[in-house]
């Protein structure tokens, strides 16, 4: 019951941080479109590691299913949210065909929007 109870912590924790320490960037990214997208990468990736390694051992560790209920369908609209402004950036700027497949696959491996997201900011993407 006592690691329960710190993993609470640190789930609330993580969230007040997310929260207060980023504003600054949620508000430069929101700017346009492609920032949009950066924006729903970001979240996405952060709710698919909290899915994997908090709400998961919490439903299988201590039996807790509702966490990976509502964790589940936050991750699962941010995973439809950057599928559709992954399609209107594809459309918008003219990406190529192999950059959009690559996006797709980040967004399945975890890290993986956070990866596609530093290799798009230097333009190392074809």
């Amino acid at each position: 019951m006592q690691n329960l109870v710190l993993t609470e912590k640190m789930a609330a924790r993580s969230l007040y941080i997310l929260k207060h320490k980023n504003e600054k960037m949620i508000k430069q990214l929101s700017k346009n479109s492609l920032n949009q997208f950066r924006l729903i990468a970001f979240l996405e990736g952060i709710s698919y590691l909290i899915l994997l390694c908090i709400a998961m051992p919490l439903k299988y560790k201590f039996g807790i299913e509702l966490v990976v209920k509502y964790t589940g369908w936050a991750h699962g609209i941010l995973f439809v949210a950057y599928m559709i402004l992954l399609l209107k950036v594809w459309k918008q700027y003219n990406w190529s065909f192999k950059k959009v497949v690559y996006a797709f696959v980040a967004s399945l491996l975890p890290f993986g929007t956070f990866v596609f997201d530093k290799q798009l900011r230097e333009n190392k993407i074809v």
